[in-house]
């Protein structure tokens, strides 16, 4: 287990979570960051302590079970808010409570996060918590690596679009936890690998080990995930699979009502197909967030049958069982839908894109880079399997080993700030450790309610933010 001394442990940054601070956990693919979320959200839970858990992606929030931040903070697709939309979130129960209640606010892989959505958050749990320091008074914790895949955006705004380029980032003092115990990959020449792509340096070395890769083949029995960089590869591996099944297709067709501009706005965001064609035994994933029913926007699963109104029953890879029935993605203006679409909300997975990959962990994979078209794609990719041995390159280009001066530069600073915290916490002994700990979990305990407390919030809220407008 490789590691630096310069770094910090997991021991180290979760006792520095459990002291109540914000942070930002960094660190290189399969060094244990979502490992050391899911430890300290257990540890949470365990006391009843309200923590929200989201991330920038749907597919990256099923690794933890949460949601995603645009969701949870009720900011959706916007790029900015107004009075109109915050009167709204206030008005809006549901959203009021969760913000409310949650004392740990989780949002991981931050890399794929606007840096002015960050700020809208930051704004959106002011407002609702009637709190005006950082998200409201939550401790906060961002987690990821800024090598891995940016947010999508024009080539020309990239620079300024990272999180850590937001207010909220400056505003939150964060203290940075850079893991680099590795968990994933024990093989020192493939960790060579990764990381001269992850910093831009490639060599001859890196080259000659990719290269060993191209087009081998596995060994009979083992069955490889295929990552590719286009939607479009991606279907056609799909519907390829499809068609091997000789089983019944079931056919399910997309709906929709209200303007036609906006109607195909809400066609193009969504993952859901038009014409969504499945048959029993076809390797799917769920494109929407429905807690109730228990799956995510990016659930896993296989097809198992149907029910009795033709509906697909899916066995999902956590061994639930669900059926996926239709639901509606809207606009709204003024509390009325403009627009809807509705469809099964399931697409074909046997092949899936890099950008969804992220995060996972794979045994063997066949990853196609000669289409790679943004930073990270190559490292993301690769870096999901465990050992080169796994991995079936079947091409790649130079964007695949492309990277971005400035985060290799900011990369340097956190580290050595977190270095900087690390030292900090070794002279701290045993005691004073857990005393701070203590503080900072009796500070945030559920208290019992005040019954004399104004029921009447909605208007308390409106008065306090909206009364001078």
């Amino acid at each position: 287990m490789n590691r630096s001394v310069n770094n910090m442990t997991q021991k180290e940054a979760l006792d520095l979570l459990m002291m109540g601070r914000s942070v930002f956990l960094t660190g290189q693919a399969g060094s244990g960051k979502t490992y050391l979320l899911t430890k300290y959200i257990e540890f949470l839970k365990n006391h009843k302590i309200g923590v929200a858990v989201t991330a920038s992606t749907g597919i990256a929030a099923t690794h933890l079970n949460g949601i995603t931040i645009h969701s949870w903070a009720g900011i959706g697709i916007k790029d900015s808010l107004d009075q109109k939309h915050l009167s709204r979130l206030l008005a809006n129960e549901n959203v009021r409570n969760r913000i409310n209640n949650a004392k740990v606010l989780i949002i991981d892989e931050i890399s794929m996060f606007h840096s002015y959505r960050l700020d809208m958050v930051n704004q959106v749990c002011k407002t609702l918590r009637r709190n005006n320091t950082p998200f409201g008074g939550l401790q906060v914790i961002l987690c990821g690596d800024f090598f891995q895949l940016p947010p999508v955006t024009d080539p020309g705004q990239l620079q300024s679009c990272f999180a850590f380029k937001s207010d909220a980032w400056g505003e939150l003092d964060l203290k940075i936890c850079y893991l680099d115990e590795q968990h994933r990959q024990l093989d020192d020449s493939f960790l060579k690998v990764l990381n001269s792509i992850r910093t831009s340096d490639v060599t001859e070395f890196t080259f000659e080990k990719l290269a060993g890769r191209l087009n081998k083949n596995f060994p009979v029995g083992i069955i490889p995930s295929k990552l590719y960089t286009h939607n479009v590869d991606v279907d056609a591996i799909n519907n390829f699979e499809l068609a091997k099944i000789t089983k019944p297709e079931h056919k399910f067709m997309m709906t929709d009502m209200g303007n036609p501009d906006l109607v195909e706005t809400l066609k193009k965001g969504c993952l859901a197909p038009e014409e969504l064609i499945v048959k029993e035994g076809a390797v799917v994933m769920f494109v929407k967030n429905n807690q109730n029913k228990g799956y995510v926007n990016g659930t896993l699963g296989k097809i198992t049958g149907f029910d009795p109104d033709g509906y697909p029953i899916i066995k999902t890879y956590s061994d639930k069982e669900i059926v996926a029935t239709p639901v509606s993605w809207t606009i709204e203006d003024d509390e009325e839908v403009i627009a809807e679409i509705s469809q099964v909300p399931l697409r074909l997975a046997w092949a899936i894109t890099i950008h969804k990959s992220q995060g996972m962990t794979l045994d063997a994979a066949e990853i196609d880079l000669s289409k790679s078209f943004a930073y990270g794609m190559g490292y993301v990719a690769l870096s999901r399997v465990k050992s080169l041995d796994g991995i079936r390159l079947m091409g790649i280009n130079q964007n695949a080993l492309l990277g971005v001066l400035e985060i290799t530069k900011i990369d340097g600073e956190f580290r050595k700030l977190s270095a900087k915290i690390g030292e900090g916490l070794k002279n701290l002994d045993s005691k004073t450790v857990k005393a701070k700990q203590k503080e900072f979990l009796t500070s945030i305990l559920p208290k019992t309610p005040n019954p004399h407390e104004s029921k009447d919030i909605v208007k308390e809220l409106f008065e306090k933010y909206f009364s001078s407008h």
